[in-house]
């Protein structure tokens, strides 16, 4: 299973949720706090988050593969991606 931590209210995760089948183990980590803290200490571990984390930037979607390497991408994983708005002239 790939687990995708997601939080719903993320614009980015949202959008996916449709998505999901049943390859993926969903984990919002805004329902407790365990969750949230279990993604915190994956991203405060890991490479892929360092220049997220430079720019702000939570992390999520994220997806972990079963041998726990770490994709933010996906479109790794057949997904598609929430496109962004284009500013309003």
């Amino acid at each position: 299973m790939i687990k995708a931590y997601i939080m719903p209210s993320c614009p980015d995760c949202a959008y996916l949720l449709d998505q999901f089948d049943e390859r993926f183990t969903v984990i919002d980590i805004g329902s407790h706090v365990k969750l949230l803290k279990e993604f915190i200490a994956l991203r405060d571990n890991d490479e892929h988050f360092v220049e997220l984390k430079k720019e702000g930037k939570l992390g999520i979607p994220c997806f972990v593969r079963e041998d726990g390497t770490i994709s933010l991408s996906p479109e790794d994983f057949g997904l598609e991606s929430r496109k962004e708005e284009q500013p309003k002239p």
